[in-house]
């Protein structure tokens, strides 16, 4: 079965960047997923600009940029110049007053445009933006820090996504505590993505190769 992985790179090893991205490229990584929070959208403060723009420079593989930020069109322009058409660029809808023009310009910019989706936003409140996006990033967990507990509910939210994604023509991803149980449920059920932290890739004491490998190998 064909499932994308993405590394959440705020869990990284930060003491050697560099040979973290190039272990990850040569792992088998589908791409890298880079959290940027403002401490103000969520209370936490992790990747910045500067990670970010290293990242794009270090590997060809994908990039895709969550926006945990207040008002991301106001500086959504500095996070743009620095990828590549292609990489994608999530945003919280809740975060902006007109999030249709960010999204614009995530669009005008040839990168993906893609909304996330916290735990407590209902799938009414985002309709009309899902036939702007291509991607939805589901947050399993509340956003703002690694290591966090599945919120059963959520797995509801999931099932009213997935009837809706061929209609409007988006791909679904899940984002925070991701376990091999729940890729092995989600996956089949039409569940495009993953991004892998602390709960399955990294921290793990073993080549970073090796694990994706076991995923990629699960039984469904």
């Amino acid at each position: 079965m064909q499932f994308e992985l993405m590394a959440s790179m705020m869990c990284a090893n930060y003491g050697n960047l560099e040979q973290e991205v190039r272990e990850l490229e040569n792992g088998g990584i589908d791409s890298f997923h880079i959290d940027i929070m403002d401490g103000r959208f969520v209370s936490n403060f992790a990747m910045s600009l500067n990670d970010m723009r290293y990242i794009a420079e270090a590997t060809a593989k994908p990039l895709d940029v969550h926006l945990m930020i207040e008002h991301p069109n106001n500086r959504i322009d500095l996070f743009l110049k620095n990828l590549r058409p292609g990489d994608t660029v999530y945003i919280h809808p809740e975060a902006e007053y007109h999030p249709s023009t960010t999204l614009q310009a995530i669009i005008d910019a040839g990168m993906i445009p893609g909304i996330a989706v916290n735990p407590g936003t209902s799938v009414e409140t985002i309709t009309e933006m899902l036939r702007i996006v291509r991607k939805v990033l589901v947050m399993s967990v509340n956003p703002g820090n690694a290591g966090q507990m599945f919120l059963p509910y959520v797995g509801k939210k999931i099932t009213k996504l997935l009837a809706l994604k061929e209609d409007m023509e988006f791909d679904l991803y899940w984002d925070g505590a991701c376990t091999a149980d729940k890729i092995q449920e989600y996956a089949p059920r039409g569940v495009t993505g993953f991004v892998l932290g602390t709960s399955l890739l990294f921290g793990k004491g073993r080549p970073y190769g090796e694990v994706l490998q076991d995923i990629r190998e699960l039984r469904f």
